[in-house]
């Protein structure tokens, strides 16, 4: 099958809504009720875990040997340490992210009344008060905190607004969408992947595509603390694709253009033969791609394999300038990823043993390539059995 058309106007226009809901991990109830009514709306009914990761099955020729594709809503965000003397809040962050990039960010503070806007600053924010000190002063959480726009002159006064310890801080994205199709926004990671997800979706119930086995279509909520897709596979799942952002940088061959298939993150490398189909459909298609590895880095996959799910995995994302600060990507790069999805979920199940999770004998089991060395160690292995059995 070749790729579906994608419509762009809808991709961008879901994404600017998903980046319009504060969704820290830990702070994710109403994104994921938009998701789940976007999913309604596409003509899937969603079920949900406990905590509410979401998993919405398209149904196929088959429901054995399912295919996945996995995103995540939550972001990176911040908590309350402690209420200060002075009337600030001392915060930690939620995710892996650098305080240099909280420095001046905005943010809402959820509390049990209500909430309330404030803004991440330096502890040393004003240049007419600390002249060059403002740049010497060590990068680190423990070198910000947050003001409050309330009344808030010391830690009773905090208290008086109901602002606690553990309270969950979200920080404004500042999104824009620039018309040469370049995205700025914080939470890109992992907002674009979801609204590629819902994207290819759309695309798929628009042109009635019929699909060799169910599809899977998950959204964890805690991949930025390392949950991820921990909890929301079921047995019939043998692949999972997970969609996510790909680091453009110096050392990196990820592009902000285009499809970047990940050979293997920080937990090692990912499916051998999911990854090689992937990148047969995007050659197939006229799909531009790249491979790249991230040292630093890990996804949904990870934490499902970790968790003990026996599916193959593969990652599959867009190239982001900035990860986890201000971040950039292109229209371009997720319009591909769309497109490769609506590619892969069409395509032929060609490994007969992912239809069931185990089989006797090795029947079936897959195969790769070896070298010639190897493959004259075959040859006369069989010939010494041959020999034998005559």
């Amino acid at each position: 099958m070749t790729r579906l058309t994608i419509d762009t106007d809808y991709l961008q226009s879901i994404l600017a809504q998903l980046l319009a809901i504060h969704s820290p991990t830990g702070y994710t109830d109403t994104i994921v009720r938009f998701v789940t009514e976007e999913l309604k709306r596409l003509g899937l009914d969603a079920e949900l875990t406990r905590r509410g990761a979401i998993r919405a099955v398209r149904q196929g020729s088959r429901r054995k040997g399912a295919r996945a594709i996995v995103t995540h809503l939550d972001t990176l965000g911040a908590q309350v340490k402690y209420l200060k003397s002075n009337g600030r809040l001392a915060v930690v962050p939620i995710g892996n992210w650098s305080a240099r990039f909280a420095e001046g960010a905005r943010a809402t503070i959820f509390t049990d009344r209500g909430s309330y806007r404030g803004t991440i600053l330096p502890l040393k924010a004003s240049g007419h008060t600390y002249n060059d000190e403002v740049d010497t002063l060590p990068v680190g959480w423990e070198f910000v905190e947050l003001r409050v726009d309330a009344l808030a002159r010391d830690a009773e006064d905090l208290e008086r607004l109901d602002i606690e310890i553990g309270d969950i801080v979200a920080i404004d994205p500042a999104p824009e969408f620039i018309d040469n199709g370049f995205i700025v926004s914080r939470h890109l990671d992992n907002k674009a992947g979801v609204a590629v997800a819902l994207a290819a979706l759309k695309a798929m119930q628009d042109n009635n595509i019929r699909t060799p086995v169910d599809i899977h279509f998950l959204f964890t909520i805690a991949e930025e603390v390392g949950v991820g897709a921990s909890s929301v596979l079921t047995p019939e799942v043998a692949s999972m694709v997970s969609v996510d952002n790909g680091t453009s940088a110096p050392g990196q061959n990820s592009a902000e253009f285009g499809v970047t298939v990940a050979m293997a993150d920080q937990t090692g490398p990912f499916d051998y033969h999911l990854t090689k189909k992937l990148v047969e459909l995007c050659k197939e298609n006229d799909i531009r791609y790249q491979k790249d590895i991230f040292r630093y880095y890990r996804s949904d996959s990870a934490s499902a394999i970790e968790a003990g799910a026996d599916v193959r995995t593969a990652l599959i994302t867009f190239g982001v300038d900035a990860s986890h600060g201000y971040e950039r990507i292109h229209m371009h790069a997720l319009r591909s990823l769309a497109e490769l999805i609506t590619v892969y979920v069409a395509s032929k199940v060609e490994i007969s043993k992912d239809y069931e999770p185990t089989t006797e004998g090795i029947a079936g089991f897959t195969r790769q390539k070896t070298s010639e060395a190897e493959q004259e160690l075959k040859a006369d292995v069989k010939s010494r059995e041959l020999g034998s059995q005559s």
